[in-house]
């Protein structure tokens, strides 16, 4: 895979296919962007479609400062991926975190996002003693990297240990990556006027409260339950997942020409 070269260091992506609005895809956390292997053959059969490691997954780079994990930093990233590629503006696609900082860019480059794949994804905590349970749960995941090693990602079944090159990086991730410092993406919901795909897994009991409040909340999206499928539809159902995703794609593609 190609590198990106970044502040704190590079950034592993795949570009796959061609046809317009392009799609950038990001994993979440604990993840690579191998997770959208099954995914790939539908999206890139009519789009082309960039992947990408977080910083700390996978092929990327994990520097040892902590401010190169930060949610701006991914977002800069993300920023960074589309500029190297010639993308003024796609489709984003993220799963759980990748999700969340989806629609974080959504928010902060409005005009660079024509559309959001929403996949077991939550929009963030208002009441601060939940952000608070969460970034305790982050940290509390990061110390069992530290003391475990990359059996104490668990069993999901995007979740593959062996992708991962340094695990001091997954554990500064999830100190600073995966937590959460406000309600901004909660409350900028509405003001996110692109069309939105939000799918969840019927069995990932946890996601679909958060399904349900951004489908109410952003103003044009619908949500997809994928019978069978826990919190990775996308890797447990690919083949009904796939068909979902084609459709938006080309839904999407048929708006933008019409801007």
């Amino acid at each position: 895979m190609p590198l990106l070269a970044r502040p704190g260091g590079s950034i592993s992506y795949q570009v796959t296919g061609s046809g317009y609005p392009p799609l950038l895809l990001t994993h979440g956390f604990g993840a690579t962007a191998v997770m959208f292997g099954p995914n790939l053959p539908t999206a890139a059969a009519g789009n082309q479609v960039v992947t990408w490691d977080m910083r700390g997954h996978g092929s990327s780079e994990s520097p040892a400062d902590s401010d190169c994990y930060s949610a701006d930093a991914a977002l800069a990233d993300m920023a960074a991926l589309l500029a190297e590629c010639g993308l003024d503006r796609a489709v984003l696609g993220g799963h759980s975190l990748g999700g969340y900082l989806s629609l974080d860019f959504a928010l902060s480059h409005p005009g660079q996002v024509a559309g959001l794949v929403l996949i077991g994804t939550g929009p963030g905590f208002r009441n601060d003693a939940a952000r608070d349970d969460w970034n305790r749960r982050a940290h509390k995941t990061a110390a069992r990297l530290e003391e475990r090693g990359l059996a104490a990602l668990g069993d999901g079944s995007e979740l593959h240990g062996g992708e991962h090159r340094d695990l001091a990086g997954l554990a500064r991730a999830a100190r600073h990556t995966l937590t959460q410092r406000d309600s901004h993406v909660l409350d900028g919901l509405p003001g996110i006027p692109v069309p939105a795909l939000v799918v969840v897994g019927a069995d990932d009991a946890p996601f679909q409260a958060a399904a349900d409040y951004m489908t109410a909340k952003l103003p044009r999206a619908r949500k997809v339950v994928i019978p069978g499928a826990g919190h990775a539809p996308n890797v447990d159902k690919p083949g009904q997942f796939n068909a979902e995703l084609r459709a938006f794609l080309d839904e999407v593609a048929a708006a933008e020409s019409a801007r």
